[in-house]
């Protein structure tokens, strides 16, 4: 079967602990678990449709945005990777209803294994997902906070002992999480938390385990990048993250190709 369609962050949820993915390409969704083990083809068209407006760019940026967008989209905003640079609390934002969904709702400042342990911040509606995309294999919420500002306060003092970026090589070569790295993580992620924002931290968080679905890379990871390799075929051998995995360790970031029009043969 040929599918066309313009490449979009997969959606994932979580079935009994396994991450369940979904890519859509056009009108068609493919249930990615269920190909494990089969023959995958992509033929990149050459062609970038802005994820955002749908206009057609020639550079993508931001994960799929053409510029306009990303000069202009709430979705690109600063706030998005900075979260202690929003200002929705003070009336401030590119789109205040956008944000009235986005940065002024309850947010989670946790703690995850990504292959090593890393801080970040999601709203409270993206757990599981933000855990998923990010590969993590346990998780655990430090803080709840009334909105993405106060959020990122606290990770900002966190960033200061912990990284928060996640080592996608590490991720994608580490089957299970170190539960007992992660817990010590938590514990001290607390003790750094500033006695102004105390009132935010959570002394009982368990931990989320995800377990994801095929195998992980064993060897040099090699990356398929569709302006240099266009046409790209392997049998698929895992799923983690954003990434698709394949024979030889060969892998494909599907949210670094936002908007890239492609046809699939599966």
């Amino acid at each position: 079967m040929k599918i066309e369609g313009d490449i979009r962050k997969m959606k994932t949820t979580l079935v009994n602990g396994v991450a369940n993915y979904v890519l859509t390409l056009g009108d068609t969704d493919i249930p990615m678990n269920e190909l494990l083990g089969k023959q995958i083809s992509f033929q990149y068209t050459g062609a970038i449709f802005c994820v955002k407006c749908g206009a057609k760019t020639k550079t993508s940026f931001f994960q799929g945005f053409c510029y306009p967008c990303f000069t202009t989209a709430p979705e690109a905003e600063e706030c998005v990777l900075r979260p202690e640079l929003c200002q929705a609390q003070n009336g401030i934002a590119r789109d205040m209803t956008f944000a009235q969904t986005h940065c002024l709702i309850p947010h989670y400042v946790y703690v995850a294994d990504t292959g090593s342990v890393k801080v970040g911040v999601t709203r409270n509606t993206q757990i599981p997902t933000r855990w998923i995309d990010q590969g993590a294999m346990g998780a655990m919420v430090c803080a709840q906070t009334p909105n993405r500002f106060v959020a990122g306060q606290i990770e900002v003092m966190l960033k200061q002992h912990f990284s928060d970026k996640t080592n996608w090589r590490k991720m994608l070569m580490q089957q299970k999480s170190d539960t007992l790295l992660l817990q010590q993580t938590y514990e001290s992620a607390l003790n750094y938390i500033d006695s102004d924002f105390q009132s935010c931290a959570v002394y009982d968080s368990e931990i989320h385990y995800i377990t994801y679905p095929g195998e992980v890379c064993d060897g040099k990871i090699q990356t398929v990048n569709f302006d240099k390799t266009p046409f790209f075929s392997g049998t698929l051998r895992g799923i983690k993250g954003q990434y698709l995995l394949f024979d030889s360790n060969i892998v494909l970031n599907i949210r670094k190709h936002g908007g890239c029009r492609v046809q699939c043969t599966v």
